[in-house]
């Protein structure tokens, strides 16, 4: 699967009116840092603007079975295609490991989905959402693997051009791929570079991008309820393989520290996963580090959180 810049733009095109438009902050003094508040994206996180995407196609096509969809979700991307399943008037059933935070599941029987806990890893509840859609024959979404998913996620970075025109960097947390695809197709169309942040536990395209080839890794971090993909997408390895990208990898000890300190420097709660590209610029030894007056954009990518330990 070939992403292209013209997807991004169509899904663009596609979605104005329909999602929340991203806000950019500028974070320091100087304007060389900027934080991009997708967490305040209708339910939570960007997934929303894939799963829009995805529906609205289909929709188009005339292809929403009576069905409707079905997904296997860590918890965000369960929570925007049920959001999105409910805008269009279609069922939506979503897998979730047992593992997933309590707070998305609510969420998710807030929106009207049927859910269904199974399974301790994301791999498990995939398996069960393909086993539903072949029995009922419901539409199959995907969390990350899907062109049209990817393409949604990818107007997050037309939106981040369009207010920070100048934009020399854009950093963003990495699970499966879908919004490193659409990211980073979008980005090198204006010349953006990409920094491919992800949990040294949690490394799905890291490992595939030193192995030459999708591998399975080990799924064990503080942020695997939303970055916990067992492998990574041959869309998002063929993206990193062809575009400008820089993958860091950070530890859970240094994404814990991230999202404690914007918690108390700016009294945000986001949830591990998008503290996770945070992580790559703080600390003593960031994982990255700009070049001199080269602005960076942030991606908080969601805040589907329990913010009770904060406060400790």
């Amino acid at each position: 699967m070939e992403l292209t810049h013209s997807d991004v733009k169509a899904a663009a095109q596609r979605l104005a009116g329909q999602v929340r438009p991203v806000t950019v902050a500028q974070a320091d003094t100087t304007g060389e840092l900027w934080f991009a508040l997708e967490f305040m994206q209708h339910t939570g996180s960007f997934k929303a603007r894939g799963a829009q995407n995805f529906l609205l196609t289909h929709r188009e096509n005339n292809a929403l079975p009576a069905a409707g969809v079905t997904i296997a979700s860590g918890g965000n991307a369960g929570l925007a295609c049920a959001w999105a399943a409910r805008s269009q008037r279609v069922r939506a059933t979503v897998f979730v490991p047992t593992t997933a935070p309590k707070v998305k599941v609510d969420r998710l029987v807030s929106y009207g989905a049927d859910v269904r806990l199974i399974g301790t890893q994301y791999a498990d509840a995939l398996a069960a959402s393909h086993e539903f859609a072949d029995a009922t024959g419901a539409l199959l979404s995907h969390a990350y693997d899907n062109p049209l998913i990817a393409a949604g996620a990818g107007t997050l970075m037309e939106e981040i051009h369009r207010k920070i025109p100048d934009l020399g960097a854009v950093v963003v947390a990495v699970g499966g791929g879908g919004l490193f695809s659409g990211i980073v197709t979008a980005a090198d169309h204006y010349g953006i570079r990409v920094v491919a942040v992800e949990p040294v536990r949690c490394r799905a395209l890291n490992a595939a991008i030193t192995a030459g080839r999708v591998v399975d890794v080990e799924v064990d971090s503080v942020a695997a309820d939303s970055l916990g993909a067992r492998r990574t997408s041959e869309m998002a390895l063929a993206a990193a393989q062809h575009f400008a990208v820089d993958s860091v990898l950070v530890d859970d000890a240094e994404i814990v520290a991230a999202r404690r300190a914007i918690w108390a420097n700016r009294r945000v709660a986001v949830e591990h996963g998008a503290a996770t590209a945070l992580a790559a610029r703080l600390g003593d030894s960031p994982a990255f580090r700009p070049t001199p007056g080269e602005r960076v954009c942030v991606v908080l990518c969601g805040a589907n959180t329990d913010p009770s330990d904060l406060a400790r």
